[in-house]
C-alpha cells in the first residue's frame, strides 16, 4: 500500500507563503482534490452557514467516526441555539492538503482536529490561532486541567496553538484464554509483567505451544506505520534519537537502531513468533480469530476485538530493553485555524465546542484513546473502565515523533522507517542495510528545505 517516498526535489524559485502552500500541498495530496465537488470535498469552497454557527472538520472513519458523531449529536442536543456544521474528510494527507488551502483561502472551519505530530507544521505555516491563557480560562480549559505530556509537546515557543483531547499509543492486545492456558495471566486474570528482551521471546514461546503456530502479529507487508511504531517504541527505550535541529539533521544512532532491528529480525526470521508476511487486515484477523495470543497495535482497534467478541486484554508494550519506558503515540488535539474574520463571539463559540468535546471524554475514551482532560482522566468513572484504563500510563511516556516539515502522522519520516524496518521483518533486508536505507531518504529531506 504504502513503500518509501519518492525522493523530494529540490525547491524552485521563491514563491510567496500563499503559493509556497498551494504547490507544496497540491503536490502532497493533489489526486484528493478531484474530491472538492463531492460533498466530502465541499469543504475547501465556500459554503454559507447559519448565522452563529460552528463549522467543525475531522478525519474520523471506523469506530472514531461512530464516537465523534455521538459527541456531535450530543452538542446539538444540549446547544439547540448553535447550528453545528461536522465535515468529516479523509484521513492522512488529504485531509491536511484540503484543510491547508481551505485556511490559505480564507475559508477554513472553525474548529478541526489535528495530529498533535503534524499541528507544529500548521503553526510554522502561520495557518492556526494562538489559543492565548485568557481566551482558555474563560472557558475552564487551564494547562494544568491536561496531561502535561501532551499539552508540554503541543506548546510552540511556549505558546498554545492546540488543545490536546487524547493520547494514542501503540499497545500490545492479548487473548486471555491463550495467555491462561500458557500461563502468562495473574490470578486476577491480567497478563504478568514482561520486562526484558529474554522475557518477551520467552512469553511468545510459551504461546506459540499453545497456537501451534504463530505467537504474536502486527502489520508488515504494505504497512509502514505498524512497523515504524514499534521500532520508534523500542528505540526510545534505549533513548536514541533520529532528527535534531527541526530535522535539519539526522542524528540515527547506528548501534542502538541495530540492536532493535536485529531483535525483530529474531523475532520474525529467525525464533518464527510473528509472520513477517501478514498485512494490517491479515495482521487483525489473525489475532480476532484466535489463531495468536498477542497482537501490537494502536489501541484504536479495541472496537474491532469488541466486535468479534473475542476474550481480549491490553496492556502496555512491554519494557524490552530496560531503559525508561517509552512508547510511540501521537495525540489528537482540537485546532482553531485562522481566520481574517475572527472575533470574540465566533472565538468563543468555537472554545465552547472544544470545551464540551472534552466532557465526553468518557464516549471518546470507550474506543481506546487515553484521555488528556485530567478532571475525567483522574475520575473513578475512568478507572472502572476496562481494558481501557490499563494502559493508561501510556500518556506519560509518550514518545512523538521528532520535529521537522517532513514528519507526524503519515508521514514522509514514518514511511521512510517503516519501510525499511518491514523489510527487515519481512527477511528481504539486512539490519545494515536498513539503516544505510533511511540515513540516506532522511538526509535527502533533512537537506531539502521546508516547502512553509
Amino acid at each position: 500500500m504504502h513503500g518509501p517516498p519518492p525522493a523530494p526535489r529540490p525547491p524552485g524559485p521563491a514563491l510567496s507563503r500563499r503559493g509556497v502552500l498551494l504547490g507544496a500541498l497540491a503536490g502532497a495530496g493533489a489526486a484528493t482534490l478531484a474530491g472538492c465537488a463531492s460533498p466530502v470535498g465541499a469543504g475547501l469552497l465556500k459554503t454559507d452557514a447559519a448565522p452563529g454557527a460552528i463549522e467543525y472538520w475531522n478525519l474520523f472513519g471506523g469506530g472514531d467516526g461512530v464516537r465523534m458523531q455521538q459527541i456531535q449529536d450530543a452538542f446539538r442536543r444540549a446547544n439547540p441555539d448553535i447550528p453545528l456544521k461536522a465535515i468529516t474528510l479523509a484521513w492522512g494527507d488529504p485531509y491536511y492538503t484540503k484543510l491547508s488551502l481551505a485556511t490559505v483561502g480564507e475559508e477554513p472551519p472553525d474548529v478541526a482536529i489535528s495530529h498533535l505530530t503534524r499541528m507544529k507544521t500548521l503553526v510554522d505555516a502561520g495557518l492556526l490561532q494562538e489559543l492565548r491563557p485568557e481566551d482558555l480560562a474563560r472557558h475552564g480549559m487551564a494547562p494544568e486541567k491536561f496531561n502535561q505530556r501532551a499539552w508540554q509537546a503541543g506548546l510552540v515557543d511556549g505558546r498554545a496553538y492546540a488543545v490536546p483531547l487524547d493520547t494514542h499509543p501503540f499497545v500490545l492486545f492479548y487473548n486471555t484464554e491463550i495467555c491462561q492456558q500458557a500461563g502468562l495471566l495473574d490470578s486476577d486474570g491480567q497478563l504478568k509483567p514482561i520486562v526484558g528482551e529474554a522475557a518477551f521471546v520467552d512469553a511468545l514461546a510459551r504461546v506459540k505451544q499453545v497456537t501451534g503456530g504463530y505467537a504474536a502479529t502486527h502489520g508488515i507487508n504494505s504497512d509502514p506505520a505498524s512497523p515504524f511504531r514499534f521500532f520508534q517504541t523500542l528505540y526510545s527505550q534505549l533513548e536514541g534519537e533520529i532528527l535534531a535541529d527541526d530535522g535539519a539533521r539526522v542524528v540515527l544512532d547506528d548501534a542502538k537502531a541495530g540492536r532493535v532491528l536485529d531483535y525483530l529480525r529474531a523475532l520474525t526470521v529467525e525464533e518464527g513468533l510473528i509472520p513477517g508476511g501478514a498485512d494490517y487486515p491479515g495482521a487483525i484477523a489473525m489475532f480476532a480469530t484466535g489463531q495468536v495470543g498477542f497482537h501490537l497495535n494502536g489501541e484504536w482497534e479495541i472496537s474491532t476485538f469488541q466486535t468479534a467478541k473475542m476474550p481480549f486484554g491490553m496492556t502496555l508494550v512491554p519494557n524490552i530493553f530496560g531503559g525508561p519506558h517509552a512508547v510511540q503515540a501521537d495525540s489528537h488535539t482540537l485546532i482553531l485555524p485562522a481566520r481574517p474574520d475572527a472575533d470574540r463571539a465566533r472565538l468563543d463559540r468555537a472554545l465552547h465546542f472544544v470545551r464540551f468535546v472534552l466532557d465526553q471524554s468518557l464516549t471518546w475514551a470507550e474506543g481506546g484513546h487515553v484521555p488528556t482532560w485530567l478532571p475525567f482522566a483522574e475520575s473513578d468513572a475512568y478507572r472502572r473502565l476496562s481494558p481501557q484504563s490499563s494502559y493508561a500510563a501510556a500518556a506519560d511516556t509518550a514518545v512523538y515523533d521528532p520535529p521537522a516539515w517532513y514528519s507526524g502522522s503519515a508521514s514522509n519520516f514514518e514511511n521512510v522507517i517503516g519501510s525499511a524496518v518491514g523489510a527487515v521483518e519481512a527477511g528481504q533486508l539486512s539490519p545494515q542495510a536498513a539503516i544505510a536505507q533511511i540515513r540516506t531518504q532522511l538526509s535527502v529531506l533533512a537537506q531539502t528545505p521546508s516547502p512553509v
